[in-house]
This record gives structure tokens, sequence and C-alpha cells, in this order.
């Protein structure tokens, strides 16, 4: 696998786009300010196979051919301050026709109904369980549709790579649709994609698959997994290997690693060094399949402590750089890392050799 652009010192990575914040499912530029800010690949996060695959009426979509020119000028952009364009493609599932964030305090239910941009009869799971009551009740997916929805990704992915990005990542994290059905909590079923493990993983390798024989060999492939569920009877750390040992032989190349998000009832040991234990656990047991740790890094002796300990092989940090975009740059400092600035912005390096003359 090879990441074009990154070097050595690029072990930063930025999902970014929080789902529901777009004022209208359409891309906007938010997304330049984290690759003119030192970020070695920037992922927009959540973009929906299908208008159904969305999380709320506001989320980003890839799922027709009229996206591609404007998720083409965000990936140029990204390219153009030397960073790596990256797309997430995602379903919802469950947790489809929800309200945006900013929506979160209104009142004691999350569903976005029709009056609303909702599509509450179009939400669709595994089975017929809700993440809670304050979400809708999906439809369970008959094989017909489960096919369609693996076609859905497959032609995400062409679309992503006509608009120029560098690396998908498959969603199969925080409760999503895929994360649904590994979950034994939120797949009942009793067909070939429910019961056992192997049945349970189905839906997610054979999408994996379908999105290899179409993804440019050239360009790498991610898997969002979710390390453990965080309750009795559900995900678990060793689901997670083994599943990431089976998609290493499938074309995967990296798995970004975060924990819990499939319900609501999950109790996850809160703290840095328990995610960065999991990971490193993780990544042990893989060969030839790099492993991103997700959600460790609040500053920069952190994110270095977990790859310079063998933990991981990147790191991803959202909310941070959402809430300080300079975060590689000020992380660089503090460790006294001489990294690429752009062009623009060398005269603001700290200690510039020639700072007397500015």
């Amino acid at each position: 696998m090879s990441f074009p652009v990154m070097t050595d010192t690029d072990h930063t990575l930025v999902p970014v786009v929080s789902p529901g914040t777009a004022i209208e499912p359409k891309p906007s530029d938010v997304q330049q300010q984290f690759a003119v800010r030192g970020a070695g690949l920037i992922m927009l996060e959540a973009t929906a196979v299908l208008p159904e695959a969305r999380i709320t009426p506001g989320c980003l979509g890839i799922w027709k051919d009229e996206h591609i020119d404007g998720l083409q000028r965000i990936a140029t952009a990204m390219k153009k301050c030397g960073a790596v364009a990256g797309i997430q493609l995602g379903h919802s599932g469950r947790l489809g026709s929800s309200i945006p964030l900013n929506r979160y305090t209104e009142g004691d239910s999350f569903k976005s109904g029709t009056s609303s941009g909702g599509w509450p009869d179009r939400v669709f799971g595994p089975s017929p369980v809700a993440f809670s009551s304050q979400f809708w009740t999906p439809k369970e997916l008959n094989e017909r549709q489960i096919n369609e929805i693996q076609q859905a990704f497959v032609s995400a992915a062409v679309r992503a790579d006509k608009a120029g990005f560098d690396v998908i990542d498959i969603h199969a994290a925080y409760g999503m649709l895929l994360n649904q059905f590994l979950s034994p909590t939120s797949n009942k079923r009793t067909d070939k994609y429910g019961g056992s493990f192997e049945n349970r993983i189905r839906m997610l390798v054979e999408v994996a698959d379908r999105v290899r024989q179409v993804w440019p060999q050239g360009k790498p492939i991610f898997v969002s997994l979710s390390i453990l569920e965080g309750v009795d009877g559900g995900w678990t750390l060793d689901n997670t290997i083994r599943l990431a040992q089976l998609l290493s032989t499938k074309g995967v190349d990296m798995s970004e690693l975060s924990m819990g998000g499939n319900s609501p009832d999950a109790k996850i040991p809160g703290g840095p060094a328990f995610k960065k234990e999991m990971a490193s656990r993780v990544k042990q047991n893989l060969s030839n399949f790099l492993v991103a740790s997700v959600g460790v890094a609040s500053n920069g002796e952190h994110a270095n402590r977990v790859l310079e300990d063998g933990c991981a092989d990147a790191m991803f940090s959202g909310r941070q750089y959402l809430r300080n975009p300079s975060f590689a740059l000020s992380a660089a400092d503090e460790l006294g890392v001489n990294v690429q600035w752009i062009d623009q912005y060398q005269c603001a390096r700290p200690n510039l050799k020639y700072d007397t003359f500015f």
C-alpha cells in the first residue's frame, strides 16, 4: 500500500465533517482549513451511499453522479495544499432520519419526521431493533435490499475515484449499518447474514470484496471498526481481531479503531490509556495490516507516544481538529518537530530563523 503525498512524519489524520452539521446535503469548503494547517490526510466522514443512508437530512452524500463535481472541488483543494484526500462511505441503518446535532437540545427524541426532511418509512437495519426509544425502529432488510446496498457502496467508490480521492474508508463503526450487522445485540437474523460470527460479518466482508474490485489497486482502502461494544453479549475485542485478520486478506489496508456507538447502554472505560491498550492488542495480532488509533490524541505528546510505543501506525484526531484546526502544527511545535508549512504561512512558523525580518 502507498500513501500518495504523505511522508514519514505525516501520521496525523483528520476525520472531519460531523453528521448533520451541513445546512444542506452538498459539499462545502470547510475542509480546506485543515489541509493548509499540516494534516497528513483529511477524511470526509459518513458520506452517504444512498439518500436513506444519511444520518440526518443535512448529511453529505455520494449516491448520484451529480455529487462528483462538488466532491472533486474539495479533493482537489486538499491535495493542492499537500494533504491526502480521503472519503468515508457509510450507511446509517437504524440511526437514519435523525435530527442534526444543533437540534439535540430541543426535545426528548432524536427522530426527524417527514415535515423536517426525514424519511421514517425508509429506515432500515439488519433487524427491527431500535437503537433506543428516541430513534426510529428500523425495517428488516431482505436479501435483495442487502444486495442493493452493497452495490451502492460499489457505485459510491467509483464516484469517489472519479472525484479524485486517494483513500476510501468503509464505515463499520459507531453504530452505523455495517456495525449493526456485526453485533448480536442489533442483528437477530436467522439467514446467512445473522446468527454465527461468520454470518454476522458477511455483509461487511462482501462490501469490502466488491469495493476492492472497483477501487484502483494503487489506492488504499480503510475500514472503520469499533473495537468493542461495551455491553454484555455484544461485539468484543476478540471479534475485532478475527475480523481484522480476515479483512487483511480481502484487500483492506488499514483499520481505524474506535469504541462503542452501537448501544446507549455501553460502558467503555474512559481515558487515552485504555484506547491505546486496545489498539495495541489488535495490532499485535496482525501482520501486513495497518492500525490507526482514534480518540486518543488530545495533544502532540499523547499522539506521539502511541506511535513511538508501536501501539498504532497512525492517529485519527477529529474533535481535537474541530477545536483547533492547527492541531498538527501546534503538536509539531510542542514536540520540536519540523513539519512542512504551506508557502503562504511560512512567516508564521515558530522559531523562524529570520523572525527579526518580519
